[in-house]
């Protein structure tokens, strides 16, 4: 007898649903999402050293990004009982961000640029909240992006050996000679992801999610790209946080009731550097002294401290809601447009974003979407606490990566930027944040699931929608 995709169960007079239907499909659709945001429009890498890109994608680009939202959209609304009880679980600062960004088409500064930016964040949303509704087990955030981040960093470097000339920057200036992009756009997206790439696998080893050996492979595939890349930022971030890792997963007993003191410190070390840049806080020189020394580069930070200067002279005309999200900066310079000053203030030289996450949501959002910006980064701190106290492994790899995320947004764009892997990443982890502490409540209301055969079969849930609204009160 072929075996069902779904067993009813009876435990306690209630009927119980084991989802294991579509893990395969689900975890296809969020690698060709990830994959669409890291390489260029086309596999075109010679449209990289062109001096402006395209500003819409082609016809292929544009099927694949609306069968994701649309595919995501049905599987929200399939699962829409599930997926109620999922939006009252989650960072509710992360839902007020998008409600802004969707509140500021009205005073954006180009609405339509601000509309095409929306519908890749729904996009986002959508396709994360799917996965996370269907087939969903404890360990199914890293077991799907681990190896979509290897893949890529082995690509990466097969791309790099077979055709250098478009897997390596061919700039001369310093900061570029010989740096890889392997099949990112920029060295420094590739060194994002190879750091991204060595935390999952050293989170991996440390919890013993992976033996030792492919551990071993996997973090030296990370490292390859990391050294090739000539990332500074991502090495630095990368021994940071692997420390940290390793105190938040190693730690003797007796050193776990002083963990929330040290996270909250690291935390508010962390803003007070953003509040530096924006020039809230005086001293901003030699605060950016001891990154300099960490990174290796000067106090400038490679021409980023222009570049802030910059974007802060044009925050100060639109301080409170600032100039529409994603409105700002155009795929090349258009003269005519506020981002143009760049092109002839920096000699020709066009940014394309802020360089700083903190700065960028500023300039998009304003003094409110900076707020906003700030309270979702405390409240996912700390979620991912309230989940250590569950799941010690699991709070641990959700924290680590706020902390990859905020050293590096000092001195990258990539929070809630829709031109940045790194932001579908954390939206991911933002909602399977979310489901983890969701499991936590139904369990509780429930009781434990019996053990299924397949380590890789979705957690069981409540049938009746009696049994959902029971889970939504917290009886």
């Amino acid at each position: 007898m072929a075996q069902q995709k779904s067993t009813r169960i009876q435990s306690n007079g209630m009927a119980w649903l084991r989802d294991d239907r579509h893990s395969w499909f689900l975890a296809a659709m969020m690698w060709m999402l990830i994959v669409l945001m890291i390489v260029p429009e086309g596999f075109d890498y010679q449209s990289l050293t062109a001096t402006s890109a395209p500003a819409v994608g082609g016809p292929i680009s544009r099927l694949l990004w609306l069968g994701l939202l649309t595919v995501g959209a049905i599987i929200t609304l399939w699962r829409a009982g599930l997926g109620w009880l999922l939006v009252r679980m989650t960072n509710p600062y992360f839902l007020l961000l998008i409600v802004l960004a969707v509140a500021s088409v009205a005073w954006s500064i180009d609405p339509a640029l601000t509309s095409r930016r929306l519908i890749r964040l729904f996009t986002f949303v959508l396709v994360c909240t799917a996965f996370v509704l269907i087939s969903w087990h404890g360990r199914r955030f890293q077991n799907v992006l681990r190896p979509i981040l290897t893949i890529m960093l082995f690509g990466s470097i097969i791309f790099g050996l077979l055709f250098p000339a478009l897997a390596i920057h061919q700039q001369t200036s310093a900061e570029l000679i010989g740096a890889w992009r392997g099949l990112a756009n920029h060295k420094n997206g590739l060194g994002a992801l190879a750091c991204m790439g060595l935390i999952f696998w050293f989170h991996a080893w440390l919890t013993r999610e992976v033996t030792t050996l492919p551990a071993l492979a996997g973090a030296a595939l990370a490292a390859t790209c990391l050294l090739l890349s000539r990332s500074s930022t991502s090495l630095a971030t990368a021994l940071v946080v692997m420390g940290l890792l390793l105190i938040f997963l190693r730690s003797p007993q007796g050193f776990r009731p002083y963990m929330p003191y040290l996270v909250g410190f690291l935390v508010l070390t962390l803003l007070i550097y953003a509040f530096a840049i924006l020039n809230l806080i005086p001293g901003m020189a030699t605060l950016m002294t001891p990154i300099a020394a960490l990174t290796g580069k000067d106090t400038s930070l490679t021409g980023r401290t222009e570049i802030w200067a910059i974007i802060s002279e044009h925050i100060r005309y639109h301080p409170l809601l600032g100039t529409g999200y994603g409105a700002y900066w155009t795929a090349g310079p258009v003269a005519g447009t506020d981002s143009y000053e760049f092109y002839w203030r920096m000699g020709t030289f066009y940014p394309g974003s802020a360089h700083n996450g903190y700065l960028e949501i500023l300039n998009d959002l304003g003094w409110v979407g900076l707020l906003g910006l700030i309270a979702y980064l405390i409240t996912y701190v700390r979620q991912s606490m309230q989940l250590m106290g569950i799941d010690r492994n699991q709070g641990a790899l959700y924290l680590a990566l706020f902390f990859q995320q905020a050293i590096t947004n000092l001195s990258e764009t990539h929070w809630f930027s829709v031109l940045s892997v790194d932001f579908v990443i954390m939206t991911l982890a933002t909602v399977a944040l979310a489901r983890g502490l969701l499991e936590y409540r139904l369990r509780q209301v429930f009781g434990e699931p019996p053990p299924v055969a397949s380590p890789f079969s979705g957690m069981v849930l409540p049938l009746p929608q009696k049994s959902l609204s029971r889970a939504n009160s917290g009886a």
